[in-house]
């Protein structure tokens, strides 16, 4: 059974940096792309970004480009989602979650491609 444990939310300011971790457990992490959802209050959960097995290949949502960088060790089973510049439409519930398969990458941000998830970390950002 997989577990994902997220950390790292918290209340920061616009302008600001933070990074999320991921912990994953119960299954060979090196073998799965892995990602990162956020979702707003009365929104629906929507793709911020996703990392390939060796972390050589991603892709990020036009919304966090240039400002959100994600990262794994495949030693540690943990992904990162380093966040700068946040802005106050940032603000959400962050999840990670582990893929189905290594990468494909025309279905990295299809919500559907990944089966497990982990109970998610706010971020607030104060403008």
């Amino acid at each position: 059974q997989v577990q994902l444990v997220e950390s790292g939310g918290t209340l920061v300011q616009a302008g600001g940096s933070l990074r999320l971790s991921c912990a994953a457990s119960g299954r060979t992490f090196s073998q799965y792309a892995m990602a990162w959802f956020r979702q707003a209050p009365g929104k629906e959960r929507k793709f911020v970004a996703a990392i390939s097995t060796t972390g050589n290949s991603l892709r990020y949502a036009d919304s966090v480009k240039g400002r959100f960088t994600a990262s794994r060790d495949n030693a540690k089973s943990t992904v990162y989602l380093q966040m700068n510049s946040l802005k106050p439409e940032d603000k959400a519930v962050y999840y990670c979650a582990m893929g189905s398969r290594a990468w494909f990458y025309s279905r990295m941000a299809d919500i559907n491609e990944y089966p497990s998830w982990g109970q998610g970390t706010q971020v607030t950002v104060s403008s």
